[in-house]
């Protein structure tokens, strides 16, 4: 599969209930994230994929999530492989932002932006 035919989808277009795997760093984790995401880093996600599955419901659409979309494009093409229905939620966090979808994190309790810089 090349990152052409890698299912995606507009971060506004995610379902409100939807799952949502994010795989950036811890700092980036930090500094915002979407309420009820899992956190798993992109380069721990084959040692805890047990996690992911244990996690998500059977059948239950994934909706990867990184930054701007490079690591969760790679993250899906291998979830996808694994037989998971999984999708890359194209511009990441930026495009989530941008969107006006509700996020938490930073020092307030609230998104504070630092990872869009």
């Amino acid at each position: 599969m090349h990152f052409a035919q890698l299912p995606q989808m507009e971060a506004a277009a995610v379902p409100a209930d939807g799952f949502l795997l994010d795989v950036r760093e811890d700092d980036e984790w930090a500094a915002g994230h979407v309420e009820g995401a899992l956190h798993i880093p992109m380069s721990q996600v084959v040692a805890r994929f047990g996690e992911l599955t244990e996690s998500v419901d059977e059948g239950r659409r994934v909706h990867v999530m990184c930054r701007v979309g490079g690591r969760s494009a790679q993250v899906t093409q291998y979830l996808v492989a694994q037989g998971l229905d999984a999708v890359n939620v194209d511009g990441g966090m930026l495009a989530w932002e941008a969107s006006g979808r509700p996020m938490v994190g930073g020092q307030d309790g609230t998104a504070d932006g630092a990872f869009v810089l």
